[in-house]
């Protein structure tokens, strides 16, 4: 039976198995819910789960904290949660309660959350070693503490006390790392969805606009269909392009100048993260077109090092090799290739690097590096290949055609067996791609 998540209950608990295996017997996981957040006064920002607890329950309340205990004979899987409440539930909706946790989120007990204090220092007892993500919530990592130290007063008794505690990350992170069957059908989806809402700004957008029009557009089809953004949705006109994390997006767009969007949907908690950057009335310019096919082949570059046994930072690296050489053809940078790339000199107008993990959160969580050296490519494997190029409004080392021109081009892309799949390749990508997006809505 696969839940309204798009995951089926029997994932989420092989999910929680294997985290436990790789634990150890001797272990115990404490996971505690997102809370929820104050918008202002006494109303809030909509809810949504913190994605370690999601990926390990598919539970979706706050007030919540799941705790893992391998190899316990009364049950490994415990959730501490709210009670039903009916004249709370009037206001905000149903809860599942403890029987509903058993017997819709698969776990295999669950207590009230105002029991806590009592029960979970029994839980610990007995267990050596504690994972958590410590420095989180500070207040939780207080309580913890003190369940801990109850235990440590019961020592002469003989109790024992956990007197080891890791990092949940290390191992969580890594299980989360390589998606599933099931995951990249969500992830596919959230894919479509953005791709639906680029087309329809690529199509939307006119003279005279403004960015947050561009972004309604965009985020209507979000909403749309059943997705909501994944992140602050990025709308640059002109030079607010040049902005990498530019949010504001009140600005008007105007004939002859670019627009960079970067926004993707968030499908049942799992992002897509696309950019595109298309002319505000159609047509490229000549030197728009220059640098925007020079980010193509760029990611063309990067593309072609994403398969399995390459590093991560391959994709990068050929990423700047071919935008340096592109801006020394260009006149934007000067000198020998190699010397460019040595000293850096690129990062005057390429400031980032050429993509990110991607899954539950939109930088998604999972080492790049291991010993020191790039991490290899492994299947299941998803991230974005996002170079870009970014050159000051006010520049004046540069020639004037250039100035003001923010470019960046996203996809999202999965590693396979045989090399990758592009989650979001149905998009326009290249110059006459968009323009013929473009030009087809008259």
């Amino acid at each position: 039976m696969r839940a309204a998540s798009g995951i089926s209950a029997a994932e989420f608990a092989r999910r929680r198995k294997q985290l436990m295996r790789m634990a150890g017997e001797d272990a115990i996981l404490v996971l505690r819910a997102a809370p929820e957040r104050v918008r202002s006064n006494d109303t809030h920002y909509p809810y949504r789960q913190d994605s370690d607890f999601w990926y390990l329950s598919g539970f979706p309340e706050p007030d919540a904290v799941l705790v893992l205990i391998p190899g316990r004979r009364h049950g490994e899987a415990i959730l501490f949660n709210r009670d039903r409440d009916p004249a709370r539930e009037v206001y905000d909706g149903p809860r599942a309660g403890q029987q509903g946790a058993v017997d819709h989120y698969g776990m295999d007990d669950a207590y009230p959350i105002e029991d806590m204090d009592e029960i979970l220092p029994g839980m610990l007892e007995g267990r050596s070693r504690v994972y958590y993500h410590f420095g989180r919530d500070t207040e939780f990592d207080l309580k913890l503490i003190g369940w801990v130290n109850q235990v440590r007063a019961q020592v002469r008794s003989g109790a024992q006390a956990p007197h080891e505690f890791l990092e949940l990350g290390h191992l969580l992170h890594e299980q989360r790392l390589f998606k599933s069957r099931d995951e990249l059908k969500l992830m596919q989806r959230a894919a479509d969805i953005s791709v639906q809402a680029h087309l329809a700004a690529m199509r939307g957008v006119r003279a005279g606009m403004h960015e947050y029009q561009l972004q309604a557009l965009m985020e209507w089809v979000f909403r749309s269909q059943d997705a909501w953004p994944a992140y602050g949705s990025i709308v640059g006109a002109g030079a607010n392009a040049v902005t990498l994390h530019y949010v504001a997006n009140n600005a008007q767009a105007r004939a002859g100048e670019l627009v960079l969007i970067d926004a993707g949907a968030e499908y049942r908690n799992y992002a897509a993260d696309i950019t595109r950057t298309f002319p505000v009335d159609g047509r490229f310019s000549p030197a728009q077109r220059a640098l925007h096919d020079l980010v193509g082949a760029a990611q063309a570059a990067a593309m072609a090092q994403t398969r399995p046994g390459l590093a991560y930072e391959a994709g990068h690296d050929a990423a700047v090799e071919t935008l340096t050489e592109g801006l020394l053809r260009l006149g934007l940078l000067k000198g020998k290739l190699e010397a460019r790339i040595a000293d850096g000199s690129y990062r005057r107008f390429y400031r980032h690097k050429t993509g990110h993990w991607l899954g539950l959160d939109v930088h998604d969580v999972g080492d790049y590096r291991i010993d020191g050296q790039s991490r290899l490519l492994e299947p299941g494997m998803v991230f974005t290949i996002e170079p870009g190029l970014y050159i000051g409004a006010d520049d004046t080392s540069v020639d004037a055609r250039w100035r003001g021109i923010g470019i960046r081009t996203e996809d999202n892309v999965v590693i396979t067996a045989e090399g990758h799949r592009v989650l979001t390749g149905a998009l326009a990508r290249s110059a006459d791609e968009i323009e013929a997006v473009m030009s087809a809505n008259g």
